[in-house]
């Protein structure tokens, strides 16, 4: 019996037959993504939950946390079967050239399966410390991000290109701390990278007065000259407690993959289940609104075959370079 029958057919096994053939008759999919505290990790384990009930307990789904995208991709090299995970495309794309922080680990092994919200990248800093901008950061001690990430990588390179990176103090210190650091005074403040509202940040700004900094017109235009596939992204005004105005900043893509390796009616039925729930997903957290098909361009790997099925019984047009 194929996966999809045993799918269609969910309900009759459980009632009809004893546990252990439901049991034995379960794919395993684990579902990757980012720290506890971050948007993504919630996301996670709502695409767990939707997993769980649209196949009637034929997947059963496993949430693991993450450092973030860099650890991700690297163990998406080597993990077996039905493994999701997250990340922005232009890390897949620094893993196909070998590229840091993948030197000597070329590998192309990722595979599109949907959209997932994009990153917003965010500096927070005191309310009361007295800075106002980004340029404000000169002389100022700063947490770059989780150690080893993606958002510690992106926020290097945004300070250098603002011409601020041998300017600002980086501190080493776990993102998770950074909240207890900066209202310690410890630091002045640091970079979190998640689709926004992130939980960390909502707890934060309940406790502690906080403020997110505003990139000016000519900084986002030369950060987004970085990456073409990242865009201007504007914070509304009250997404987190005390911020009376909109923040500017910048969003960057992030794609729900799987790898070679993961079977094809997997995919097609993790990709289809995605976009018939997004609006149930939406209702719950707002991030998902933002996702549309048309943003599969923008993934950066080729589609797996599974999810390739469902897009063209969906008219949705997918590049032959993507196939």
């Amino acid at each position: 019996m194929t996966f999809v029958r045993k799918l269609a057919l969910g309900l009759a096994v459980t009632a009809g037959l004893g546990l252990a053939t439901v049991a034995q008759a379960q794919e395993r999919v684990t579902l990757k993504s980012a720290k506890s505290t971050s948007s993504y990790y919630v996301m996670m384990v709502q695409l767990a939950e939707m997993t769980r009930k649209a196949s009637d307990g034929a997947i059963s789904p496993t949430v693991e946390e993450s450092q973030g995208s860099v650890q991700n991709v690297k163990e998406s090299f080597v993990r077996p079967g039905n493994f999701l995970f997250t990340t922005p495309p232009s890390l897949l794309a620094a893993a196909r050239a070998g590229d840091a922080p993948f030197e000597g680990q070329t590998n192309d092994d990722a595979r599109t399966l949907f959209v997932m919200p994009f990153v917003t990248i965010h500096f927070v800093v005191t309310a009361d410390g007295g800075i106002d901008s980004v340029s404000d950061l000169a002389g100022k001690t700063f947490i770059a991000g989780g150690k080893g990430t993606f958002c510690e990588k992106r926020t290097n390179t945004i300070l250098d290109l603002l011409g601020l990176a041998d300017q600002v103090e980086i501190v080493e210190v776990e993102l998770s701390a950074a909240g207890d650091a900066m209202r310690d005074g410890k630091v002045d403040g640091f970079a979190t990278c998640s689709a926004h509202p992130t939980p960390q940040l909502v707890e934060l700004s309940t406790t502690t007065p906080v403020k997110i900094l505003s990139f000016t017109d000519a900084e986002r235009e030369r950060i987004l000259e970085l990456d073409p596939l990242s865009g201007p992204l504007t914070i509304a005004a009250g997404t987190y407690e005390g911020q009376d105005a909109p923040v500017d900043t910048v969003g960057v893509p992030v794609g729900a993959y799987g790898t070679v390796r993961m079977s094809d009616d997997v995919a097609y039925f993790l990709t289809k289940t995605f976009w018939e729930w997004k609006e149930t997903l939406a209702q719950e957290n707002p991030w998902w609104d933002g996702v549309t098909r048309d943003l599969i361009v923008q993934m950066g790997a080729k589609v797996h075959p599974g999810a390739l099925r469902y897009y063209e019984e969906q008219g949705v047009s997918i590049p032959d370079d993507m196939k």
